[in-house]
C-alpha cells in the first residue's frame, strides 16, 4: 500500500471529523470495498455523468493508500485521480462516502475545463458542492460527529467542512478561505449538477 499525503497540486479532499480514529483496513480489504463501491447507485450515476461529459473514471484512477494526514479520508487530484485513505476508514459506507465526495470534485474538474485548484473561490465552490451533494452532512452523520443542531444543521455542516478543506489548501489563508466560501456560497450551494436536486 502506498504511503501518501495528497498528490500535488493540492485539490479537493474529504475531512475526517468523527471522534473514532480507527486503525483502518488492509489494502486488500480496501481494494475489495472500493470495487464494491463502484456498484453503489450514486457512484455509478456520477461515473456515468462524467463519461457523458467526456471524462470517464477508470479503475486505475482510484488509488488505495495509507495517508499521513490524520484529518483526511480521501482526496482528488486532476493529474492522479481519487485517493482513498484506507488507514482512516473502517466500513463500506465510509468508502462509498469518500468516493461520492471525490467524484463530485472530479465532475467539477471535468465540466469546468478551467478549474484552478489554487484559486480559493474555485476550490471553495467544489467543496461546498461535494459536502452538500455527497451526503456528508446527513443528520445521522452529524449526530455521530457530535455537531447536531435542531435547525440548519445541513448548511452549517457544509460550511464548516468546506471551510476546513479550503483552509488546508496551501494557496488559501484562513481569511481567504472564509472570504471564498462567503463569496460563492449561494451559487455553489444551489448548483446540484449533475443531480436534479441534492440527494
Amino acid at each position: 500500500m502506498e504511503e501518501s499525503t495528497l498528490p500535488p497540486p493540492f485539490t479537493g479532499s474529504m475531512n475526517m471529523e468523527e471522534a473514532d480514529s480507527s486503525a483502518g483496513m488492509s489494502q486488500v480489504e480496501c481494494m475489495d470495498r472500493i470495487t464494491k463501491s463502484l456498484k453503489d447507485p450514486t457512484v455509478r450515476f456520477l461515473r456515468k455523468q462524467m463519461e457523458q461529459a467526456g471524462c470517464p473514471v477508470w479503475g486505475r484512477l482510484l488509488m488505495a493508500a495509507n495517508c499521513k494526514n490524520k484529518d483526511i479520508a480521501g482526496g482528488y487530484s486532476s493529474r492522479n485521480g481519487i485517493t482513498v485513505c484506507c488507514n482512516r476508514l473502517s466500513c463500506q459506507d465510509e468508502i462509498n462516502q469518500v468516493l461520492i465526495h471525490e467524484l463530485v470534485h472530479a465532475y467539477d474538474d471535468c465540466r469546468a475545463k478551467n478549474m484552478d485548484w489554487k484559486n480559493c473561490a474555485h476550490h471553495a465552490c467544489s467543496e461546498i458542492r461535494a459536502n452538500h451533494l455527497s451526503g456528508d452532512c446527513h443528520y445521522k452523520r452529524e449526530l455521530l460527529r457530535g455537531f447536531m443542531t435542531i435547525r440548519g444543521h445541513e448548511q452549517e455542516c457544509v460550511r464548516r467542512r468546506a471551510l476546513k478543506s479550503v483552509k488546508n489548501n496551501p494557496y488559501c489563508s484562513d481569511v481567504a478561505a472564509k472570504d471564498a466560501i462567503a463569496a460563492v456560497w449561494d451559487v455553489c450551494y444551489e448548483d446540484t449538477s449533475p443531480f436534479d436536486r441534492a440527494p
